[in-house]
């Protein structure tokens, strides 16, 4: 049965995304019109702070929250749920501010989110998903990455390092935010496994990855190096749980 979802928030952390945040806040609003969108910026050195700030003077339902120097993406989304639950928002959204994320999909998780689950996933590597002008290598590199997570922590979801999903705020708020340490793409696999672990529903729909067209990628060595060494501690903790359970 359907549910209410009541008011979502839309949140886009960004790091010198100048050229991308006023078309990407633009097709937010236009896909969700009800929607809120927070603009989480990282003291961006090529002004994207002020491009945010000037995109909310001309919309009530854009909000920046600034933060001071690059802090990591974990940490951005991190200050973007906790101020999401202090405004009374019911739905937390993370989505990208380069583009890969396509806003036009937004309704598709909300639409799974008022189905019954407790956090949607905008999947890659569910039938019907896709990825758009990536390198072989950088494909390659993800699916490794999504199967060693789903085998060696025993979870269902083939995308857990995506980024694009949609929280309900009770969701977050019985998983707790306190302990997140973790940053990069291992932060989405951290918070997927913490849904899952409290006996959560996780969904996944399929979408379109489009690979940036313009600005850098922020992917690097030290993030796909976090995320092997967490995934393979947390597996070797979680062992004992997965042994009770087989038995």
């Amino acid at each position: 049965m359907e549910r209410i979802l009541g008011r979502v928030l839309v949140i886009v952390p960004t790091y010198n995304e100048r050229e991308n945040l006023p078309a990407i806040a633009g097709r937010v609003r236009a896909a969700v019109p009800d929607a809120h969108l927070l603009i989480v910026d990282d003291g961006s050195p090529d002004g994207t702070g002020e491009i945010a700030d000037e995109l909310a003077a001309g919309d009530e339902h854009v909000h920046v929250l600034h933060r001071p120097g690059k802090q990591g993406l974990g940490a951005a989304y991190i200050a973007g749920f906790r101020h999401g639950l202090s405004e009374g928002f019911d739905v937390l959204v993370e989505m990208d501010a380069d583009g890969s994320h396509r806003p036009e999909q937004l309704p598709l998780l909300l639409d799974a989110l008022g189905e019954g689950a407790d956090l949607v996933i905008g999947s890659r590597w569910v039938p019907g998903g896709k990825v758009v002008d990536w390198p072989v290598s950088r494909e390659l590199l993800s699916r490794g990455a999504n199967t060693y997570a789903r085998l060696v922590l025993g979870v269902p979801v083939r995308d857990t390092t995506a980024g694009f999903r949609a929280y309900r705020s009770s969701t977050l708020e019985k998983i707790g935010l306190d302990d997140v340490e973790s940053e990069g793409y291992c932060f989405q696999v951290d918070l997927t496994l913490r849904t899952i672990r409290h006996g959560l529903r996780v969904a996944e729909v399929p979408i379109t990855f489009v690979d940036r067209t313009v600005g850098a990628s922020k992917m690097s060595r030290a993030i796909v190096a976090e995320a092997l060494w967490r995934v393979t501690l947390w597996g070797v903790i979680g062992l004992p749980r997965r042994i009770r359970r087989a038995r």
